[in-house]
C-alpha cells in the first residue's frame, strides 16, 4: 500500500463537516454541505437507478425479440416478445424501421441520462473540487494546487470524448475488434494518468466520472440524434438512412460495457485498499476490465446462441480471473508496518 495514503486521515467522503471546520467555514456551513453532499449523492442514486435500469431492459429486449407468431396485417414487426409481470401480460414490438404511422404518444428514454450526469458532476463539485486539497490532491503523488487540479480534472472529462469520439469516428470504427481494442487502450491510459496526478480516491472518482461523460456524450451527441432522424424521417415520408441507426447501436452497446466499471467507481472510495495501493492504476484497469467482461457474458447470455452453448462462459472465467488477479495483487504486505 502506499504508504503516505495510509498516514492521511480517511475522512469519509459522505461526512464533510471535519473538513469544513478545519477550514474555519463554522458549524453551519458544514452541517449544509453535508446536506448537499447527500442530497445530490441521493439524486444521483435514483437517476442513475433509471438509466441504468432502461439501458439493461431494452438490451435485454432486444435480444430476446422472436419472430411473431400471429400475422395481423403489420409486415413491418421485426420480432416481438411477450412476457408476463406485476399480474399482466405484456407484448413488446420491434419494427425493422419504423411503423407505417406514428403514434400519438411516442415515450423517449434520455433525461434519466442527463439526470445521472448532471447529479454525478454536481457531486463531484462538491466533494472533490470544493474540498480539493481533502479528496482530490495528494502531496505524495503530484504537487498540485486545487485551481489547476480542478482544470485538469476539467480537461480529462472532455478529452476523454473527444479522444474517444474521434476513435469511434475513424476507420478503426468500422471493425468492432479494432475499435474496442483501441478503446481498451484509451481508458488504460487515462487510469494511469489520473492515478499519476490525484490521490487514489480522487483518481478513481475522476476515471469514472469520464467514463460517464462519455457515455450521456453517447447519448446526447449520438443516440437521441439518430433517433430524432427516424422520427423526422418517418413524419415526413421520407426513406431512413440507416447510418444515424447503427452508430447510435454501436455507442448504446459500449455504454452498457462502460456500466459496471462506472458503478465500481461509486462504490470504490468506501474501500482504500483499491485505491490506496502502490500500482493502483493497474487495479482499476483490472477491476475496470472485469466489469466488461462479466457485463459482456449478461449480454452474451441474453442472446439464443448464448442461452444454448459455453461459449459465453469464457467471458465469465475471463473477468472472474481479472478480479482474482486484482485480488491477489491488492494483498497488503505482512511487512508493512
Amino acid at each position: 500500500m502506499r504508504q503516505d495514503d495510509q498516514r492521511r486521515p480517511q475522512t469519509h467522503p459522505l461526512s464533510h463537516t471535519g473538513a469544513a471546520c478545519e477550514r474555519g467555514d463554522g458549524h453551519v456551513s458544514g452541517y449544509l454541505l453535508d446536506w448537499g453532499g447527500l442530497l445530490v449523492r441521493w439524486l444521483h442514486v435514483m437517476t442513475g437507478i433509471a438509466w441504468i435500469g432502461s439501458s439493461f431492459y431494452f438490451l435485454w429486449l432486444d435480444n430476446h425479440l422472436l419472430a411473431p407468431e400471429r400475422a395481423d396485417g403489420d409486415p413491418g414487426v421485426a420480432g416481438e416478445l411477450w412476457a408476463v409481470h406485476d399480474g399482466g401480460f405484456y407484448r413488446a414490438r420491434k419494427y425493422q424501421v419504423a411503423p407505417a404511422a406514428l403514434p400519438r404518444t411516442l415515450h423517449w428514454f434520455y433525461w434519466e441520462a442527463y439526470g445521472t450526469w448532471l447529479s454525478g458532476i454536481g457531486l463531484l463539485g462538491l466533494l472533490y473540487f470544493l474540498q480539493a486539497d481533502a479528496y482530490l490532491i495528494d502531496p505524495s503523488v503530484r504537487m498540485l494546487s486545487p485551481r489547476p487540479a480542478i482544470a485538469i480534472v476539467v480537461g480529462i472529462l472532455i478529452g476523454s470524448w473527444l479522444v474517444y469520439d474521434g476513435l469511434c469516428r475513424s476507420k478503426l470504427g468500422r471493425s468492432r475488434i479494432k475499435l474496442g481494442f483501441a478503446v481498451a487502450l484509451l481508458l488504460c491510459v487515462l487510469a494511469w494518468t489520473v492515478c499519476a496526478l490525484f490521490s487514489g480516491r480522487g483518481a478513481f472518482i475522476v476515471f469514472g466520472a469520464a467514463l460517464g461523460t462519455i457515455m450521456v456524450a453517447n447519448v446526447f451527441f449520438v443516440i437521441v440524434p439518430a433517433q430524432r432522424a427516424l422520427v423526422r424521417a418517418r413524419q415526413q415520408g421520407r426513406d431512413t438512412d440507416p447510418a444515424p441507426g447503427l452508430r447510435g447501436r454501436q455507442r448504446a452497446v459500449h455504454n452498457t460495457y462502460f456500466t459496471l466499471p462506472v458503478l465500481f467507481t461509486m462504490i470504490s472510495n468506501h474501500y482504500a485498499m483499491t485505491y490506496g495501493g502502490r500500482n493502483n492504476w493497474l487495479a482499476l484497469i483490472a477491476i475496470s476490465f472485469s466489469g466488461v467482461c462479466i457485463r459482456a457474458w449478461f449480454v452474451a447470455r441474453h442472446k439464443p446462441e448464448g442461452r444454448q452453448g459455453v461459449g459465453s462462459l469464457l467471458l465469465l472465467v475471463m473477468g472472474l480471473l481479472a478480479l482474482l488477479i486484482a485480488i491477489i495483487g491488492l494483498y497488503p504486505d505482512a511487512a508493512a508496518p
